[in-house]
């Protein structure tokens, strides 16, 4: 299979883990070798709760078994994207009340970056440095670095970028600027929290010039961090969310949220403001709505904090120079790339599944399942740790 997957499948990078998958079940991988891999990833945050959950699967299932794909996004009534919107409603500030399905994040932040056009009737679109928003073509203009998408320029115009948390910069948003894109923490550059308020100061500065605040919860959303978003950590409400990972639990999916009287607009002026044909899904929509339930109608977000403090305590040693991030979105740093890849490298072969940040290579990604137990942390942390051993005692010998 892999042979195939190198010649028919076009690949992302040219080295690929390459791993033959036979089945996955809880927090566990299957190769078709019949090898166990312990998941600390997700699916990169995707698989919130973990692989073929019931609740989930069920609701699929039962879908499935009344009707898929019957219209374009936008045109009929459909139960499960309409009670999953209703129950999202629920969950958020009251202000964000009305969510446009997609089909993933990247999609999601080009509604976004649109909407925030439409409503201001201005071009400028301010990012940070180091962010990431996605890979189409306005996710990447609001892509925070630059070797990524030199050679895809040019790319839209009227972009500035901005140091997170740095305030000094927030200056540069003015009232030529439509809306600023920020990741509640920043993902790819290393699960960085914003710090000294810096999200209520973004906030104030955009009330002052009329400017849209975008939070991109792709990564944090849906319970990660101990609540269903991120930015209801730090007593902030933006105008826009941006969501998609996690909320399907597993199935790709993605949506943007905002008021009403803005995502109204969408639907003239011109018309088709924004379309999808396969937005809101009705399979994927009873998906999200089962893993939304799950997240809301259990202990589990607060499980996910006691789960932190769990890997913390573990995860001490040598080559870990601080851990970042929040819940059960973490990053052990350690000194240099080379460290990082060989943990994450080492460890697959031992059978726990890590993995990489896009931007900051000495990061390690720990992103679980957030139904992961702690016997499991406990057996995955032990073995970073014991690869963390090995590499410690082969610099020492050195």
């Amino acid at each position: 299979m892999i042979n195939d997957f190198l010649k028919y499948q076009a690949q992302t990078s040219p080295y690929p883990l390459g791993m033959e998958v036979s089945h996955a079940v809880g927090s566990y991988i299957f190769d078709t070798k019949g090898k166990k891999y312990l998941d600390f990833v997700a699916g990169v945050s995707a698989a919130s709760l973990g692989h073929q959950h019931p609740r989930v699967n069920q609701a699929i299932i039962d879908q499935l078994n009344k009707y898929s794909h019957v219209m374009v996004y936008g045109e009929y009534a459909q139960h499960p994207s309409v009670e999953f919107c209703k129950l999202l409603a629920e969950h958020m500030p009251p202000q964000l009340n009305k969510t446009y399905l997609v089909n993933s994040g990247t999609e999601a932040t080009e509604g976004a970056l649109k909407l925030a056009r439409r409503v201001t009737g201005r071009s400028q679109l301010i990012s940070c440095f180091n962010a990431y928003h996605g890979n189409t073509m306005g996710s990447m203009s609001v892509m925070g670095f630059e070797e990524r998408k030199q050679i895809f320029r040019p790319l839209i115009p009227d972009v500035d970028f901005i140091t997170f948390n740095n305030e000094e910069d927030l200056q540069k948003i003015t009232n030529k600027t439509a809306g600023i894109i920020l990741e509640t923490i920043q993902g790819g550059a290393g699960f960085i929290q914003p710090e000294n308020e810096f999200l209520k100061k973004v906030r104030q500065r955009c009330d002052e010039v009329g400017a849209m605040m975008i939070l991109d919860e792709i990564q944090p959303g849906f319970g990660r961090t101990g609540k269903v978003f991120g930015f209801q950590n730090y007593n902030v409400i933006p105008d826009i969310v941006v969501m998609g990972k996690g909320m399907g639990g597993g199935m790709p999916v993605g949506a943007f949220t905002a008021n009403e009287k803005y995502m109204d607009l969408l639907s003239h002026d011109p018309k088709l403001g924004h379309i999808t044909t396969f937005g809101g899904h009705p399979v994927i929509a009873a998906a999200c709505l089962a893993t939304l339930k799950e997240i809301t109608e259990t202990d589990i977000m607060a499980q996910a904090l006691e789960k932190e403090k769990l890997f913390r305590k573990l995860l001490v040693h040598p080559l870990i120079k601080e851990i970042r991030g929040e819940g059960l979105m973490i990053a052990p740093m350690t000194e240099s790339a080379d460290i990082t890849n060989e943990v994450i490298l080492r460890c697959q072969q031992k059978g726990l599944i890590l993995f990489w940040l896009l931007f900051e290579g000495k990061a390690i990604r720990i992103t679980p399942p957030l139904t992961i137990s702690n016997k499991e942390i406990e057996e995955g942390c032990g073995i970073i740790i014991e690869v963390m051993n090995e590499i410690l005692a082969e610099q020492n010998n050195n």
